[in-house]
């Protein structure tokens, strides 16, 4: 058996304290788009999306909990994209054929997919003895 398999994952307080507090911002964020409040929804994105770009930051050294990380930022600036749409009425105008504004946020879903499909099907089986928390 590996030695590392148990291992503890230790997340410290204060870390854990923001992403306690982020998901309470993604919660507002879209409950003010289920309510269509626009001006909450608009600004609970600034905190949201920052709060996730500092906790990819401070997991940088962890390979696995990094690119989760980067897959949640570019998933909330998806989302927020999207409900922008929604919010401004522009979600159903066309851009090109049939695809709608809507739809262009389906570049950062797709780079979240890309990103996680690098850690599960590259990085993960030439990295076996790195630390992972997945």
């Amino acid at each position: 058996m590996p030695e590392n398999k148990y291992e503890i994952y230790n997340i410290p307080i204060s870390y854990r304290r923001m992403e306690n507090l982020h998901i309470v911002f993604w919660l507002f964020k879209d409950i003010a788009w289920c309510m269509f409040w626009k001006p909450l929804g608009i600004i609970m994105i600034i905190p949201t999306l920052i709060i996730s770009i500092v906790i990819a930051w401070r997991t940088r050294q962890i390979v696995s909990e990094l690119c989760h990380n980067i897959a949640i930022t570019v998933w909330i600036s998806a989302n927020s994209f999207w409900m922008c749409s929604e919010f401004f009425g522009v979600d159903n105008n066309i851009v090109f054929g049939t695809t709608t504004v809507k739809h262009l946020a389906m570049i950062p879903f797709l780079t979240g997919v890309v990103i996680l499909a690098y850690y599960y099907f590259y990085y993960k089986p030439r990295h076996k003895e790195e630390e992972a928390t997945l």
